[in-house]
């Protein structure tokens, strides 16, 4: 284990105004994109879509990596060129998700479990190989007012995020620790609070009996938020105080950042939130920055349209959004911003 080259990169992942892009949706999760603008999920769509994406002018400002799939880290430019090389080329890092998706946790109905950590020492040498610098394996919890998710559903998955984030660093790449509790349902924030409190206290008591490098580590939690179909919504700067909250009593200082997932936020929401969270005089021991999908990704797909003739407008709604949260991660974000 390379500890200064893990958090070297670990730092630069989190550099000021940057964040991440996370382009690593599965096929079926792709399918689903494209189904809103009527295309075919074929490879070569899947791989013009990422061209767009990691072509786009100035974007190298703003995002500081990629999560990339499986079939992506494997593909190219039309010009042949790897995208693992075309965004080192650009100072952007290529990372990899890792993760087999998550699957009924037996006897725990509600409760998921996800799979992927046999055979991944292997996967891992061979991203490395193929030019991944960190990677992400995401765990997934249904959450209500009572019985979800379960004790036992927390250890498990908090065991397995560990496991692999321990795997990770001894192949010498950065692992993104990713425990969501979902926006789904109609809890409130204080239960979102207290659910997010449960996994986190669990978690980094898993990663440090596993060994793991702190210092060599980001974490991708979501932001402590009211339900989607929660009748009480809560305000950004009320997200903002519970989520700071929540972090202060359970990540260490010693992690470089927290790249908060956007979840089922719309674009506008994750990049409010974001900045209410650096908004004001407030230090925090670690970075505050983004690791956003459909937020980054969903104003794009809706100007592109998959015709070669709105490509330009695409990148360009692309750019705008990077720069929207690069500005939102010093706090420096406004609503105003959004019609300019």
């Amino acid at each position: 284990m390379n500890i200064d080259e893990l958090k070297s990169v670990a730092e630069a992942i989190v550099a000021k105004q940057k964040g991440i892009l996370a382009a690593d949706e599965s096929n079926p999760t792709i399918k689903k994109r494209f189904d809103s603008i009527a295309l075919e999920s074929t490879e070569e769509n899947r791989r013009r879509y990422r061209e767009i994406l990691f072509t786009a002018d100035g974007i190298e400002r703003y995002i500081s990596g990629v999560i990339l799939f499986d079939e992506t880290l494997r593909q190219g430019t039309r010009d042949g060129m790897p995208f693992a090389e075309l965004l080192s080329n650009r100072g952007i890092i290529p990372g990899i998700k890792v993760d087999k998706g998550a699957k009924a946790l037996a006897l725990c109905p509600g409760d998921k479990i996800t799979e992927g950590l046999d055979g991944l020492r292997d996967r891992l040498a061979e991203y490395k190989q193929l030019g991944a610098r960190f990677a992400k394996w995401r765990a997934v919890m249904e959450i209500d007012e009572h019985d979800l998710p379960s004790a036992y559903a927390i250890h498990a998955n908090a065991h397995a995020l560990a496991r692999y984030a321990a795997l990770c660093q001894e192949a010498g790449i950065v692992p993104i620790v990713e425990p969501e509790i979902l926006m789904d349902g109609a809890h409130t924030i204080d239960r979102c609070e207290a659910a997010t409190s449960q996994m986190l206290e669990i978690l980094f008591g898993e990663l440090n009996a596993h060994g793991v490098l702190f210092e060599g580590m980001l974490l991708k939690p979501n932001m402590v938020i009211s339900g989607m179909k929660c009748p009480h919504q809560t305000s950004a700067q009320q997200i903002a105080v519970a989520t700071i909250r929540c972090m202060r009593r359970y990540v260490p200082a010693a992690v470089p950042g927290i790249v908060f997932l956007s979840g089922g936020q719309s674009a506008e929401e994750a990049t409010d939130n974001l900045n209410a969270m650096n908004t004001g005089d407030a230090h925090h021991p670690w970075q505050l920055s983004f690791s956003y999908g459909r937020a980054l990704q969903a104003p794009v797909l809706a100007a592109w349209k998959g015709q070669e003739g709105n490509v330009a407008a695409a990148q360009r709604t692309f750019f705008k959004r990077c720069q929207l949260n690069g500005l939102a991660r010093e706090g420096l974000y406004s609503r105003v911003m959004e019609s300019n």
